[in-house]
């Protein structure tokens, strides 16, 4: 071989070898923080998960490859969701995804660069989490799990379910609720329906049992639970007193009538923390949230638990077993 020959081979191997082991270089992990306001061994808490990460992986996003997944669980404590919050954003993860209102609450104050993508917030502009829902601005967009008018919805269901229903109790934690959304709507539903509202905040578990221990022995006493990380995490105590005092009673999210409650109406939280995967790819791929619009509910959930009325000795109307995406017997 002539040496001019061999020196042009020796050239060319220089400038395809760079790019050979380019091209042989893994692509970036990405890192994702999860802040969910349920506890860890909350089953809900973990399909919620699961349906995130599936939506990844059918995104081409898989924790084996090229993403990183860190999880925090508040359990419906809003001192525990500020903390992990700070926790999240001292690992400066390309994205964050904030799970319920005390977990927005936390993440908003703790950063204001990170982009984060919200799944199951009610009331996202009355928060000041985001600007308006068609342009959120900053850094933060997402999906919306519940509107105003809906808290009619629940005082309806239980005067056809309880015909002598005349006092609605509504319970939640004001540290964790997004209260405010629901009470006025609630107020302008009540003379429709005949029902007196009486509010009733509680912060601990004190709190629920003595609120839930006031309703005994009244048939005109029904109970609502607004949307609340903290009564959801404390289900079980609920569903459980409500079920001994044979108090009428719905409830926001379906898994209350799965886990024993009378019924429930709400948004598929499930589904939205589905979606939620779907915004977090584009914001991957470059675009930002202030130019992704806030995403209103469009799938709600009917859910009659009949075993547990026949429990409490209530016949279920039939308009309403006609209605219900869901009957448990």
């Amino acid at each position: 071989m002539k040496r001019r020959q061999f020196i042009g081979l020796i050239g060319g191997a220089t400038v395809v070898w760079p790019l050979a082991v380019r091209a042989q270089q893994p692509e970036r992990i990405r890192r994702i923080g999860v802040l969910m306001g349920t506890s860890e061994g909350d089953p809900e808490g973990q399909a919620r998960v699961a349906a995130f990460r599936q939506a990844l992986q059918e995104l081409k996003w898989t924790e084996s490859n090229n993403l990183r997944i860190d999880i925090f669980w508040a359990a419906g404590n809003a001192a525990r969701a500020s903390a992990y919050a700070a926790d999240i954003v001292k690992l400066a993860p390309d994205v964050i995804l904030g799970t319920a209102t005390p977990t927005m609450r936390a993440l908003r104050q703790a950063t204001q660069t990170i982009p984060i993508v919200f799944a199951g917030l009610s009331d996202p502009v009355g928060e000041g989490i985001v600007t308006s829902l068609s342009k959120p601005g900053g850094n933060i967009t997402g999906f919306s799990s519940f509107d105003a008018p809906i808290a009619g919805k629940w005082l309806q269901l239980l005067k056809e379910m309880s015909p002598a229903a005349t006092r609605a109790t509504v319970m939640f934690n004001p540290d964790t609720s997004p209260h405010s959304i629901f009470w006025p709507a609630l107020e302008t539903a009540a003379p429709s329906t005949g029902i007196t509202l009486i509010r009733a905040t509680v912060r601990d578990i004190g709190g629920i049992e003595e609120t839930l221990g006031a309703l005994a022995g009244d048939p005109g006493n029904c109970l609502v639970i607004a949307p609340d990380s903290f009564t959801s995490s404390h289900r079980a105590l609920i569903i459980k007193l409500v079920a001994q005092l044979r108090v009428p009673a719905v409830y926001p999210i379906r898994y209350f009538a799965l886990d024993g409650g009378l019924m429930s109406y709400g948004s598929d939280f499930v589904d939205q923390h589905r979606q939620a995967a779907s915004y977090i790819d584009r914001i991957l791929k470059g675009e930002k949230p202030a130019d992704l619009p806030v995403q209103t509910p469009n799938k709600f959930e009917f859910v009659i638990n009949l075993k547990t009325a026949k429990a409490m000795g209530l016949s279920v109307p039939p308009s309403l077993l006609a209605r219900a995406d869901e009957v448990i017997e």
